[in-house]
């Protein structure tokens, strides 16, 4: 193994005995270019892109109590070619990073924290978080664009040398939501974002030159904290969910989030390009949902899909070995408590009804599809499972959504894996034709990895395992993008 040290950040956090800042959590603050890796198996000669996964890595004290989402952003990058691979990571240098940088010690609460105590206001639509670009990564337009877990301004990244743009141009004041979506046919970037100013969310769509193409206001009741959106081909859908900051306690600057299991969940369903006056409202039962993972047209309705939190604000979670006081933290990032099942919505655009259904009794989360398949009906998706008690991803699960069967992968004991996107072969023949691929850290080895499933076999196990030169902190989401489409917007 060839490494380069590009820079290494030299820390003032003392992570104690955080369980989220130890063991599989534990920042990484070192830089580096690598080649020459060590590879177990074969690297697939049909596999042509790259993978990016970001990750949380604070850099100093939290003020108050640290939340994992509240990590300084950084990316990791493996590109394969020709049977051969390379890697790269680096910090988002965020203006938050840089201003703490700058400061040597933490300017904003996050998350978990009293926004008073916060030393100055931050970029975001909370206001008093820092936007540490550390939730969600994905490529458009030959570039990448990494977001905050609240709404962020959204940094830009070159895929393969992880240069640094800075922010995207087009994103209005409000900032953009984690989850912007791909539209790989189209090239569209679809986006929404919220805040605690009427009309309280806004839609938008960027087109394939990176350059703003619409936005419209969706009016709402009042602050909201939606996660993610979905698209078909010819409509967006934003959801309005009953999981919202408590009004009473927000005109005295305090943000906590409150379930209110007698509000139904509402849906915006509105053409791609459309108008305020076109937008059609849908009803459903009361939930959550953090993630969908697809949505399509299917005669005169839209189909779609996502994890629906039976439990959407659990009751602290007491873990031993964790200070009693970071129960609710725990509880409302692990799976095993707030139940996300796999579920399906269908409305009628006749009608204007709404009927649901759960697909699998099961806890899962964090889907991926072959993204070649967003907005149309796709067969399969690709879940993952968690350690119970723990924001640690332990599995995928493979479903065949036209039969109903489902196949497994335990990444096993003290392994721990995040969201795997599909990555099709070179001239793939079929919706499953490819690879699942993720950054595994092995706790029994004290490494992380680059595992390559195939994705029609994913009980095998991997084909592939390629050692990392360092062991990252776990992470959250994670995109892959082949190089034919990167270099069509070059």
């Amino acid at each position: 193994m060839t490494i380069e040290i590009i820079n290494k950040i030299i820390p003032t956090l003392t992570p104690g005995d955080h369980p989220y800042l130890n063991g599989a959590w534990k920042p990484l603050y070192e830089e580096v270019n690598a080649t020459d890796l060590e590879v177990i198996g074969e690297i697939p000669k049909d596999l042509s892109g790259v993978y990016i996964r970001n990750t949380e890595n604070p850099v100093h004290d939290a003020i108050g109590t640290y939340h994992p989402f509240d990590g300084d952003g950084m990316l990791h990058a493996m590109s394969f070619q020709h049977g051969q691979a390379t890697y790269r990571n680096r910090f988002i240098r965020t203006k938050g990073f840089v201003a703490e940088q700058a400061a040597g010690h933490a300017i904003w609460s996050g998350i978990s924290g009293n926004p008073k105590k916060s030393l100055q206001q931050g970029w975001g639509a909370r206001g008093y978080m820092k936007d540490g670009s550390s939730t969600d990564v994905v490529v458009h337009g030959g570039e990448i664009l990494a977001t905050h877990y609240m709404c962020g301004e959204g940094y830009l990244l070159d895929p393969y040398t992880l240069e640094q743009f800075g922010t995207a141009p087009w994103a209005p004041a409000e900032g953009i939501s984690a989850h912007p979506k791909v539209d790989l046919e189209t090239g569209d970037l679809l986006f929404f974002n919220y805040s605690k100013q009427a009309p309280y969310m806004h839609y938008g769509v960027v087109g394939a030159d990176r350059k703003l193409k619409h936005v419209i206001p969706i009016e709402l009741p009042g602050p909201r904290l939606p996660h993610d959106m979905a698209f078909t081909k010819n409509y967006s859908i934003l959801p309005d969910m009953p999981l919202f900051l408590d009004e009473e306690l927000l005109k005295a600057g305090i943000h906590v989030p409150v379930f209110h299991p007698d509000v139904p969940t509402r849906f915006a369903i509105v053409p791609r390009f459309g108008s305020v006056n076109e937008i059609r409202w849908f009803e459903a039962d009361p939930t959550f949902v953090l993630h969908w993972s697809n949505a399509y047209e299917l005669g005169n309705e839209i189909i779609l899909e996502g994890y629906f939190q039976e439990n959407p604000d659990p009751a602290p979670l007491q873990v031993p070995g964790v200070d009693p006081r970071l129960g609710k933290l725990m509880a409302t990032i692990d799976e095993h408590s707030f139940k996300p099942k796999l579920h399906r919505w269908r409305f009628n655009l006749d009608t204007g009804k709404t009927t649901e259904e759960h697909i699998d009794e099961r806890y899962l989360e964090f889907g991926t599809i072959n993204q070649h398949y967003a907005g149309v009906k796709s067969r399969y998706l690709y879940s993952t499972t968690t350690e119970p008690g723990w924001f640690l991803f332990n599995g995928i699960v493979k479903h065949d959504l036209d039969t109903g069967d489902s196949s497994n992968l335990y990444l096993g004991d003290n392994r721990y894996g995040g969201e795997a996107p599909f990555a099709a072969k070179v001239g793939a023949q079929s919706e499953d034709d490819g690879y699942l691929i993720s950054f595994v850290t092995d706790l029994n080895q004290n490494r992380s990895e680059c595992i390559i499933v195939d994705a029609k076999n994913i009980e095998a196990g991997p084909v592939c395992t390629i050692v990392l030169p360092h062991q990252i902190s776990s992470g959250t989401h994670a995109t892959w993008a082949s190089h034919e489409e990167i270099a069509e917007y070059r």
